[in-house]
């Protein structure tokens, strides 16, 4: 299954689902946290997340791409 772009609330919703909390304001761009890991989040302002975008964001979360699509698609058909 394709990735599709999302908007940054979905991201931020779904990433909640998985455990993180936030978001967070510091610097230039808002974060998110899950134990020690803290995730940066691309500035909302632009309208959708590429799905490449998605992609290394969820690399960086260290979420896999088979989780994502079980959380996202079963909340978002």
């Amino acid at each position: 299954m394709k990735f599709k772009a999302i908007s940054f609330l979905e991201l931020v919703q779904n990433l909640k689902r998985f455990g993180f909390k936030g978001p967070y304001s510091g610097g230039k761009h808002l974060f998110m946290i899950k134990g020690n890991l803290r995730l940066t989040l691309p500035n909302p302002h632009r309208k959708e997340i590429s799905p490449d975008l998605l992609l290394r964001i969820l690399k960086q979360a260290n979420i896999s791409r088979e989780d994502w699509i079980k959380m996202f698609y079963s909340l978002n058909p």
